[in-house]
């Protein structure tokens, strides 16, 4: 046992045991030194819908951060089964239920998850601030981490002798998070890559003000045996973001977002051992137009983007699952490919939907003059005409 001094007086709590006790389950887990799917192949992905119940979260003006949490947490499941052949999901929650915070880590370890996703929104005093941001399991490094992960630890109090539940640990007071120092995570790495990745698709697939990857001291992730975040899909005090996240469409671009970056995960860790972690589909799609290299002009035109990578890719349509008509647009550092180019919107939609059947995350993109833009800005400076 742990003795500390809060206020002046004796403050004791059992911290020191519960950190060795996560250090030595951590060092004796034979699987810490692996990055891909520990049982047979299958990608086993546990994602958490925060609170619930008779929590409910952040409180927005029409709306409680529960219902988004689980609608988000829903939809990103589908996309990754129906999607994705080697991948199973577990939900903590598929309903409006109350789980305890410390037995949300404990679902993915019995189920010897590789992935734990934790997702939520946020909350500010201000109505101005906006964005997303992605948290992995660590020390936080200002006020404003610490803030975050007070406020989603608070949810401990709503259970039942939670101090004896939590070894003493006060989610209000600065000095018990010194026990998130005590640890070290295996999977930070892994973790970091796979929260830059939901980050670089929020940013660039939904628009989202990107606030970047973050660590600070979250419960739900303290415990866990595999790669864990912590989403916080957008904050539900903003006007404009919580009818964002309350809307089916926004729901749907955010789980699609969360989708992509699991697969460029998992791809990336699959490609080590010459395993595809994307569905083949033998289905064809009728282009477009015959469109082989982005156009130089100004002419603001609609894409739909169907994959992205690091290094360049020949672009042969053996490469891209039989479409021929694809273009290759650069922004530092990813190389982009699009498929199709279309003036009108609607019509980018409609071949989206036929370009889904064989790239489930393909997605419309705005290009003038070999530039991506922001598809909001695009959509406005059409309107203007």
């Amino acid at each position: 046992m742990c003795t500390g001094i809060k206020n002046g007086k004796q403050h004791t709590f059992n911290i020191c045991i519960s950190s060795l006790l996560f250090l030595f389950v951590a060092i004796n887990n034979t699987d810490a030194s692996k990055n891909g799917p520990k049982t047979d192949g299958k990608w086993i992905i546990v994602i958490d819908a925060g609170h619930g119940g008779k929590d409910p979260g952040a409180p927005g003006s029409f709306s409680m951060e529960k219902n988004i949490n689980l609608a988000i947490a829903l939809k990103t499941g589908e996309y990754l089964e129906e999607n994705l052949k080697n991948v199973k999901v577990v939900y903590t929650r598929n309903n409006d239920s109350f789980v305890d915070l410390k037995e949300r880590p404990k679902i993915a370890n019995r189920h010897n998850a590789d992935l734990f996703i934790s997702i939520h929104s946020n909350s500010a005093k201000s109505k101005n601030v906006t964005g997303a941001e992605t948290y992995i399991m660590g020390l936080a490094q200002d006020e404003a981490n610490m803030a975050v992960a007070m406020k989603e630890n608070e949810v401990m109090l709503l259970e039942d002798d939670y101090s004896t539940k939590y070894q003493g640990f006060d989610p209000k007071s600065p000095e018990s998070y010194i026990i998130f120092t005590l640890t070290q995570n295996l999977f930070q790495k892994q973790s970091i890559d796979l929260a830059s990745k939901v980050q670089a698709e929020f940013s660039e697939r939904v628009n989202r003000n990107d606030r970047g990857v973050k660590q600070a001291g979250f419960w739900v992730l303290f415990n866990t045996t595999m790669p864990a975040i912590l989403i916080e899909t957008g904050f539900i005090t903003s006007p404009v973001e919580e009818k964002y996240l309350n809307s089916a469409e926004g729901q749907d671009y955010l789980a699609s977002a969360i989708y992509r970056a699991c697969k460029e995960y998992m791809d990336g860790i699959d490609s080590k051992s010459g395993i595809s972690a994307g569905r083949q589909n033998d289905n064809t799609v009728k282009a477009g137009t015959g469109y082989a290299s982005p156009d130089s002009s100004n002419e603001l035109v609609y894409m739909i983007q169907v994959s992205a990578s690091g290094t360049k890719t020949e672009i042969k349509p053996e490469n891209f699952r039989g479409l021929k008509d694809i273009s290759e647009i650069y922004t530092e550092p990813r190389y982009r490919y699009a498929t199709g180019r279309f003036t009108d919107y609607s019509e980018a939609v409609k071949y989206r939907k036929q370009v889904e059947s064989i790239y489930p995350g393909a997605f419309v993109i705005a290009v003038k003059g070999n530039k991506i833009l922001p598809l909001h800005q695009a959509l406005e400076q059409k309107r203007k005409k």
